[in-house]
């Protein structure tokens, strides 16, 4: 088994945070991993996106050419990473700043509202982690408990008290995505 993922947003959206959370609770499941950003000179606001390669054996190239799942925070990275989602995969649009609809009809699209199920959990920056949960509903790669861990690990000490904030996100995003 191999899947690739592509994350994708403006620089400040989260987007390599959560290949990285997806990469370390995949870790923890005793896959093979890989996580590859790639962003701009601009700090916040600039593009930014990651890939992320999950397998049972030794992942050879960081790069993704083709997608099994793409997940776009915003307009300009839908219109550059939704043709790169192979036929039958997943392609998970950020609805709460995104009109446009997918043109791709061989694929399945989740529009998700990441920024609304983010404050509606009392954790207005969770909308990265909301649009994850929306992916793992449709991709279960790896289980909640895997996630979370990979989430409590990635934050570390000085970043523990969001933990809470974050798992209600994912959930949220995961029943939203159902």
């Amino acid at each position: 088994m191999t899947k690739e993922f592509v994350f994708a947003g403006f620089g400040g959206q989260g987007m390599l945070l959560i290949g990285k959370f997806l990469a370390m609770a995949c870790m923890l499941d005793g896959k093979h991993v890989s996580w590859l950003p790639s962003y701009g000179p601009e700090m916040r606001g600039g593009t930014a996106n990651c890939s992320v390669i999950i397998s049972d054996d030794p992942v050879a190239s960081p790069i993704v050419y083709e997608a099994d799942v793409v997940v776009a925070m915003n307009l300009p990275s839908l219109d550059k990473f939704e043709h790169e989602v192979k036929p039958s995969g997943l392609l998970v649009i950020n609805s709460s700043i995104i009109e446009r609809k997918s043109v791709r009809d061989d694929i399945t699209v989740v529009y998700c509202d990441a920024m609304k199920i983010a404050e509606e959990v009392k954790n207005p920056k969770g909308a990265n982690v909301a649009i994850l949960g929306a992916m793992l509903a449709k991709c279960p790669i790896v289980g909640i408990d895997k996630m979370t861990e990979a989430i409590r690990i990635e934050l570390g000490e000085r970043k523990a008290k969001f933990l809470d904030g974050n798992v209600r996100a994912l959930k949220a995003g995961m029943e939203a995505a159902g």
